[in-house]
């Protein structure tokens, strides 16, 4: 082996987006914030249901897709059934139709320890068809999870979040679909099939050294490591090498990064710049803009975990003990990773290259 050891120190296709008006959790005096549109022809719409609490004056009325039927919200204080005196957001939905079985529900929130949101899942009969456990990994930041929901018999999903339900900003649904799916033997499996904004499946380090064609790929750590823009913050591994590879590849995933200021890179000591993100489509509701004014241009936040990658050149490596750095891009003030590994490439009997002559 290349490696002698590393030890860590530190769905398918989409329909179109339904634009939503409003941004409204509170509920009227009829009890429901949610109009049905008119039935669409062909495959079901998909449906954005903002979650965001404002005051009175400033509800309105959301626009949504038909199958979505009503939208609730139950504080707390009016809900002793609820387990912990928690908040109940209560999405009432109809089958489009006989196809649409699994149903994609995908939560935009802030992950904070005592507010993470559980999804509910019931039928008509009011019989508990699913039940998530607690989303999100306690992280302080603002992230999203998804479901997959079976829904035969299924008739209305609750979102259940304590505290004053503020850290739940909103729901993406989409109705699944089965498709045959050919896949190399040797491929690696992903822990999600598809992402609907056309997002990278989630990272997955592994457990030992896996080497193939003369590449080994190592896990440095698969846990959450907060990081900040600092060196005194930073998450930090060190790994032993018996040779230098010619390349290096590291990999991770990050939580909320600025999409304009990456993470932070350094290799034994030599800061070699921001790792390059992996970014959904930017219909994705994750984005949020961050700006002191409507006047001054909009920066942009991603709320959620996203794949990052930096090329670490054969130079800065050595035989013997190595060190990494990941530091939070400039201006972020938390953040965090997890799933690192990384990858070196060595010399093998097939590798293909060129011999390009002095000049």
């Amino acid at each position: 082996m290349f490696l002698r050891s590393l030890t860590c120190v530190g769905v398918l296709v989409a329909a179109s987006l339904l634009p939503v008006r409003a941004q409204v959790a509170l509920t009227p005096s009829d009890g429901q914030f949610l109009r049905s549109s008119q039935p669409a022809e062909g495959a079901p719409e998909s449906a954005w249901l903002d979650l965001r609490q404002t005051g009175a004056a400033r509800s309105k009325m959301q626009d949504a897709p038909s199958w979505v039927e009503a939208i609730n919200f139950v504080p707390a204080r009016n809900n002793a059934s609820a387990p912990g005196g928690k908040n109940i957001f209560r999405i009432r939905l109809a089958r489009p139709n006989e196809d649409c079985q699994i149903l994609l529900v995908r939560l935009y929130f802030d992950d904070l320890p005592a507010a993470q949101p559980e999804l509910v899942a019931w039928d008509e009969s009011g019989s508990q068809v699913l039940r998530s456990g607690l989303l999100g990994q306690k992280t302080g930041l603002a992230t999203s999870s998804s479901t997959i929901v079976p829904m035969i018999g299924v008739t209305t999903i609750d979102v259940e979040v304590a505290g004053d339900g503020r850290s739940l900003r909103g729901a993406y649904l989409d109705w699944m679909k089965s498709t045959q799916v050919m896949q190399p033997m040797h491929a690696s499996h992903e822990k999600l099939a598809a992402d609907p904004f056309n997002g990278p499946p989630a990272l997955q380090a592994g457990a030992e050294d896996a080497e193939i064609f003369g590449t080994v790929t190592a896990p440095l750590t698969a846990e959450l490591i907060p990081i900040g823009s600092n060196l005194q913050n930073a998450a930090a591994f060190q790994f032993e090498l018996e040779s230098q590879p010619l390349i290096a590849l590291l990999t991770f995933e990050v939580a909320s990064p600025q999409i304009e200021a990456p993470p932070e890179v350094y290799i034994n000591g030599r800061d070699v710049g921001a790792a390059s993100l992996v970014l959904p489509d930017l219909a994705d509701p994750g984005y949020r803009g961050l700006s002191l004014s409507l006047l001054e241009t909009m920066q942009f936040q991603y709320t959620g975990w996203v794949r990052a990658q930096k090329i670490v050149p054969a130079s800065l490596l050595k035989a013997g003990m190595n060190d990494v750095m990941i530091l939070a891009g400039a201006g972020t003030s938390a953040s965090a990773i997890r799933e690192t590994q990384i990858q070196l490439k060595y010399l093998w009997d097939k590798l293909d290259y060129l011999l390009e002559p002095l000049k």
